[in-house]
């Protein structure tokens, strides 16, 4: 990805590589001081997951979840042209990372719990996976926009 981007009139420095998910690529970026995540969409095949319209998929995902009330960050800006979006940058581990470090799960269960129950009441999935949650301000926050409809088979 270039070292710059611009998103919906802005300028976004790209600083580094967050992670790779089955999506797309997510940078840590700054802009104006503040900063984000640039998400940029690939189409690198995944054996184990089928998709349409990635982008048109976040979007849509994203606002079933805020409309289930799942602690997400916020989306900022949308590029469809070059398939990226912006949004909030929480600061802070990822339950993964805490775990990996020999942290403690225990006092995330709750809010985890929580958050799948908002997903199972709006009819929805989220990804279970460590590495899309992060422990922000004593909050667990749900960074990843994807959702799937209920299946009770991958419920928390």
């Amino acid at each position: 990805m270039e070292r710059t981007v611009r998103i919906g009139g802005r300028e976004y420095r790209i600083l580094r590589l967050l992670g790779r998910g089955k999506g797309g690529y997510s940078y840590l970026a700054e802009s104006g001081g503040a900063p984000v995540v640039v998400k940029q969409i690939h189409h690198e095949p995944c054996s184990y997951y089928r998709f349409g319209d990635k982008l048109a998929a976040e979007l849509h995902d994203y606002e079933r979840l805020v409309a289930a009330r799942i602690r997400v960050p916020k989306l900022l800006a949308v590029d469809a042209e070059n398939e990226r979006i912006v949004k909030e940058y929480v600061d802070g581990p990822t339950v993964f990372e805490l775990l990996r470090d020999g942290g403690d799960a225990v006092p995330y269960l709750s809010p985890v719990r929580a958050m799948a129950a908002a997903a199972r009441a709006a009819g929805l999935n989220i990804d279970y996976f460590p590495t899309n949650f992060v422990v922000s301000g004593g909050e667990l926050w749900y960074v990843d926009y994807e959702c799937n409809d209920y299946d009770e088979q991958w419920d928390f």
